[in-house]
């Protein structure tokens, strides 16, 4: 669904004395989450002065963070980001974006039910569909998802024989 706002890290700590903060993303990857050049802490806009990736994190420097105590007050600080201050790459979305969409089969368009969840495995995500006559765990990859369309709020997904199973 299309936000204004989207969480997309977690400072973690600081790296270092001179008050960089670690920045752990959250439904994005490092890279994609770099692209952005507004972050906002608390909902105030900050442009860091510095950024770059390190270990699967974001390593930040804040204006006015200057030593590791500095970094260390901000740990455990949601950090979001305005989806309009950055583009990402074609087919990258944020996680929470994704979650409420609405999941259709690619060949008749019949709704297969909502996006509830999106998993974390170490091959790819996995979207979690509930709701409709059965439950579907659907490979982040584009054998089984066909379209994302956020502004019209859905998902196209390639139905294989045997895929749903039936809740409970």
């Amino acid at each position: 669904m299309v936000q204004e706002f989207i969480t997309a890290g977690k400072i973690v700590g600081a790296h270092g004395v001179r008050g960089e903060v670690k920045l752990l993303p959250q439904g994005i990857d490092t890279a994609s989450l770099a692209l952005f050049s507004t972050y906002y802490i608390d909902g105030a806009p900050i442009v860091p002065t510095a950024r770059r990736e390190h270990k699967g994190c974001l390593l930040i420097k804040l204006p006015g963070v200057d030593d590791m105590d500095a970094a260390l007050a901000l740990k455990g600080k949601a950090v979001a980001v305005r989806r309009q201050d950055g583009t990402l790459p074609a087919g990258v979305y944020f996680d929470q974006e994704l979650v409420g969409l609405t999941a259709r089969d690619a060949e008749t368009g019949n709704p297969l039910g909502k996006v509830e969840e999106v998993l974390l495995y170490p091959a790819h995500k996995i979207y979690a569909v509930r709701g409709g006559k059965d439950e579907y765990l659907i490979p982040a990859v584009p054998a089984f998802v066909k379209d994302i369309n956020i502004t019209e709020g859905y998902m196209d997904i390639y139905v294989w024989e045997g895929m749903g199973s039936h809740e409970n």
